[in-house]
């Protein structure tokens, strides 16, 4: 079973939520950010993107972005733009994007649920990340963004999902990439605590870091808190937990800056001896076991055999490890992608044009456009214990930060509650 509770968020009154709304801080750079937040003092990039208020060239981990963090959190309270909940409640947070509907469950999870891998991962994660999100947390006393979990198909919940989301939501607007957001309070949060209690696990299918980081913050607080419970509102963390069969994964495509000191000519003849290699109209792979190549300004396609991949295995047969393991490696001389600086990763959502753009500007040398991991082969990677290689889902659309926030110190929910929600 998993733990879930309501809690009394932060909000924006719902006349403001298209201006305090923002892009998480994690697929923007701070150009891209300063650019969004230009001319938008209450743009919750002023606190998840903080460097945005000081000089450019203040290096990230400097004291004064943290400090501007809990600045700009505190000034968007003063102001209006954020306003806390009267009591503790649960939402309901729909996108609509290109045809594809996701809904999930804006909730707080608990710690001991990733600690104890009631809530499974599929990904390492990095130090330094880890580090800076957990600073994060700490300097604005708050979960910025959310978590954003998956799991698998459960029809009471679904029948729950539909009938919260069928009256006038609070939230309901297009964001500048063109997904609507919609978002409503449910009646009876009780009745998503015991549903989701007979759910065996939560999945991390995007926010890693930010789960990390928030059990770390927790274990800080702990180890300051002689009168530690267990139910403290900073052992949860804020999440929304979408069906994973509302969910669309996008590729992770890849470039690299050189052919390993072979010309172009080399470097298609070897691809040859990988697979089936053939000029391509389409960018895109249409199938698994099967890749775009972009080099010299042509796409090739190239089609792995299926007999030769042990599909038994969760984490070998997916397209990223096979790229990996008979392209990038042995070819390309990437050993490991994790740390290799020749290598870069672009998300699906920014099409194969900039794939082309990285090899005919001559920042890369070969592009590759991978068919996306499936939604099923994510589960069953985090079901395994395994980890999933670097960059291989990419999830869209992306959860909008600044709709909802959760304090480490909650001053609305009773301790009977959190009580019986744990």
């Amino acid at each position: 079973m998993v733990q879930i509770k309501a809690f009394d968020a932060l909000r924006p009154p719902p006349a403001y939520a298209p201006r305090v709304s923002s892009p998480p801080y994690d697929v923007i750079s701070t150009e891209e950010a300063r650019a969004l937040a230009e001319g938008n003092p209450l743009s919750f990039l002023h606190v998840i993107r903080p460097e945005i208020n000081l000089p450019v060239g203040t290096s990230l981990d400097d004291d004064a972005v943290y400090d501007s963090a809990a600045e700009g959190l505190t000034r968007l309270l003063e102001e209006g733009a954020l306003v806390r909940d009267a009591e503790p409640g649960i939402y309901l947070y729909r996108q609509a994007w290109k045809g594809r509907i996701q809904t999930g469950i804006v909730c707080c999870c608990h710690v001991d649920d990733y600690r104890h891998d009631a809530i499974r991962k599929h990904e390492t994660t990095r130090k330094d990340k880890e580090d800076d999100r957990t600073r994060h947390l700490l300097a604005i006393d708050a979960h910025a963004g959310p978590v954003f979990l998956t799991f698998k198909k459960d029809h009471s919940i679904a029948a729950r999902i539909a009938e919260d989301s069928s009256h006038r939501p609070d939230y309901h607007f297009v964001s500048p990439d063109g997904v609507t957001h919609t978002a409503w309070r449910v009646s009876n949060p009780d009745r998503y605590v015991s549903l989701l209690a007979e759910v065996e696990n939560l999945y991390v299918a995007d926010g890693h870091h930010r789960s990390a980081s928030a059990e770390r913050a927790a274990s800080l607080k702990e180890g300051t808190n002689p009168n530690h419970t267990g139910h403290e509102e900073y052992n949860w963390f804020l999440s929304v937990l979408f069906p994973a069969d509302d969910l669309t994964i996008l590729a992770y495509n890849r470039v690299v800056a050189d052919l390993n000191g072979m010309t172009s000519s080399e470097f298609l003849d070897a691809l040859c001896e990988v697979g089936e290699l053939a000029p391509a109209n389409e960018a895109n792979p249409d199938q698994a076991c099967s890749f775009g190549v972009y080099v010299d300004g042509s796409w090739w396609s190239l089609a792995i055999d299926q007999a030769t991949i042990n599909g038994e295995d969760p984490i070998e047969s997916l397209d990223v490890s096979i790229l990996q393991e008979r392209v990038l490696n042995p070819l390309l001389g990437i050993e490991d992608p994790r740390t290799d600086k020749r290598i870069g990763f672009i998300g699906g959502i920014r099409g194969t044009n900039a794939l082309e753009e990285r090899v005919d500007t001559e920042v890369a040398a070969v592009a590759f456009a991978l068919y996306p991991t499936s939604i099923d082969q994510l589960l069953q990677v985090a079901d395994t214990g395994g980890c999933m290689p670097p960059k291989s889902t990419w999830f869209e659309p992306k959860l909008r930060s600044g709709l909802f926030i959760h304090s480490m110190e909650s001053v609305n929910a009773p301790a009977s509650q959190e009580a019986t929600s744990s």
